[in-house]
């Protein structure tokens, strides 16, 4: 009988363990589909190449999770999803942290949530969310319905249009050494001038940098005061280890843990510099936003 039963529980473990991944999503955008990174994994920190198996095992043991994106990417939007799911079936999720959310919505957020799992979820759910148009649903509108039929919370991560205002007008002092340190600010600057095409006075600059530092300080606040495991989704930027988020996490708690995975486009690469784990996809089109704003 005891013989019998070690077999049993050995193929129960087995069969466990073999507990397929969900379905990875197609490829959405149309460039770079034959590009020999395409769909690469690759854990920064070493250098090794992963499957989706073994990234999903690598962050699974993490509290904090920073995953970056870039905004208009369907397919960075799709394994979002992909892998939030993928992480559920490795143990239970914390919370979820999104930039696109502010805290002026928190309440229309978990008055849906609380809803959907009543079974009565919002006939317009981004009217009942107050979602900013400038997010668009279509991409956003699946992780978020996701989180909301989930029993843990989903977060605002970003500041009020009037606190963003407010820091425009009255730059507040940042604490820390690692956000405040000259190569971290002189980055962000430079990043802002180029990102508003060279068009932007010198003298709005200081204030920009101020709302771009005090949005990545409000993130690692949220994302320490989450229930863990925690995500946060928010543009690669403030993802990345040297300039964003991460060095708010350090000057606000140096023992807190994270690991940061960027979605990256095919002929974009990310260095360690920067993130744990990069995975490569197909990529939009080239734009050029700063022709309409030289017209």
């Amino acid at each position: 009988m005891r013989l019998l039963l070690c077999v049993y529980l050995l193929l129960l473990i087995g069969c466990q363990a073999a507990t397929p991944l969900p379905a990875l999503p197609a490829w959405q955008s149309p460039q770079g589909q034959e590009h020999t990174d395409l769909g690469i994994i690759v854990d920064l920190r070493s250098g090794a190449r992963l499957t989706p198996l073994q990234l999903v095992e690598q962050l699974a043991g993490a509290p904090r999770l920073l995953v970056g994106e870039q905004h208009d990417n369907p397919d960075h939007h799709a394994l979002q999803l992909w892998l939030l799911q993928a992480l559920a079936m490795q143990r239970p999720q914390g919370s979820v942290l999104l930039e696109m959310l502010n805290p002026d919505q928190q309440e229309q957020v978990v008055a849906a949530h609380a809803a959907t799992l009543g079974g009565q979820p919002p006939a317009d759910l981004p009217a009942a969310l107050a979602w900013q148009k400038n997010w668009d649903w279509a991409l956003y509108g699946p992780i978020v319905s996701y989180a909301l039929t989930q029993p843990y919370p989903l977060q605002a991560a970003n500041l009020n249009r009037s606190e963003i205002m407010q820091i425009y007008a009255q730059p507040p002092s940042l604490t820390g050494v690692h956000s405040s340190a000259a190569p971290v600010r002189e980055s962000l600057l430079a990043d802002i001038r180029e990102s508003h095409c060279d068009l932007l006075p010198e003298a709005q600059l200081p204030a920009m940098l101020a709302v771009q530092q005090q949005r990545d300080r409000r993130m690692a606040e949220r994302l320490l005061a989450a229930p863990v495991p925690a995500m946060l989704i928010a543009g690669a930027f403030h993802v990345r280890r040297e300039l964003g988020v991460p060095v708010h996490l350090l000057d606000l708690d140096k023992r807190a843990t994270a690991l940061l995975l960027i979605f990256a486009e095919v002929g974009k690469p990310v260095s360690a510099a920067s993130a744990d784990f990069v995975w490569y996809t197909a990529a939009l089109p080239e734009q050029d936003y700063c022709a309409a704003l030289r017209h």
